[in-house]
């Protein structure tokens, strides 16, 4: 945890805080502070800045802070991605979040199991929770917007277009003679695929509504891979 994230219940004041969650048992057992220290601190959607601790025991992390900093810029990229296999999705909304992406939709599509739709990783808490350990992992507290589409044809042909207007559109999948290109600042719609990648039909669908494909190179990564080598390689 390389940053103590407050959320806005913990507050007390203006400029005191509580906490007595995970939060605490981690400042316990990993940072193992005292009465004094200083923390890095942020709030959910807002600065970031320093916190002394006040009262520290087994029940409660008490402290008082004051933001200074703004956090970090986003990066400039609405994430669509196949949904993937719940222990995989854990890890990639962690990595979202550590890397500054802050709208990721998650799309139905030919190789995405219906099973997956049901997983208990979805719920809006456990969503809510990955996100949190990325950003406090990225020293960040801008709460990513996660989105989810059960069919595919219906939001390639209703939602794709007016996200990609204006925007630099890109589609990675293996196999396709455009190797990845460099990196921009330029707003960006980015779609990876599932496990196996989409589907001819779901390919031709995604390059009707402009969608660039490009290719990472002949080695085939894992979706939680190529997600973080993508946002490596597309942004500077």
């Amino acid at each position: 945890m390389n940053l103590l994230l407050l959320h806005p219940q913990d507050l007390t004041s203006d400029n005191t805080a509580k906490v007595t969650d995970r939060r605490l048992e981690h400042v316990l057992k990993i940072h193992r502070s005292n009465v004094g220290d200083s923390l890095r601190v942020g709030l959910i959607n807002d600065k970031i800045g320093t916190g002394i601790i006040t009262k520290l025991n087994k029940d409660a992390l008490e402290l008082e802070f004051k933001l200074t900093k703004e956090a970090p810029a986003p990066l400039p990229v609405t994430l669509v991605i196949a949904l993937p296999r719940p222990q995989m999705l854990k890890r990639i909304l962690q990595t979202v979040a550590t890397m500054g992406v802050k709208k990721l939709i998650f799309i139905h599509s030919n190789r995405v199991e219906k099973s997956f739709w049901q997983t208990p990783e979805l719920a809006e808490d456990k969503v809510k929770r990955q996100l949190l350990l990325g950003l406090e992992q990225g020293i960040d507290t801008s709460m990513p917007e996660v989105e989810c589409h059960h069919k595919f044809k219906t939001f390639v042909e209703d939602v794709l277009p007016g996200l990609c207007q204006g925007k630099r559109a890109l589609l990675a999948h293996p196999g396709v003679e455009q190797a990845c290109p460099a990196a921009s600042s330029e707003e960006t719609v980015l779609v990876i695929g599932p496990e196996g990648g989409f589907i001819p039909y779901e390919v031709e669908k995604l390059k009707q509504e402009g969608c660039q494909s490009f290719h990472l190179g002949e080695r085939i990564l894992k979706v939680e891979t190529a997600v973080s080598v993508l946002l490596g390689k597309l942004f500077p």
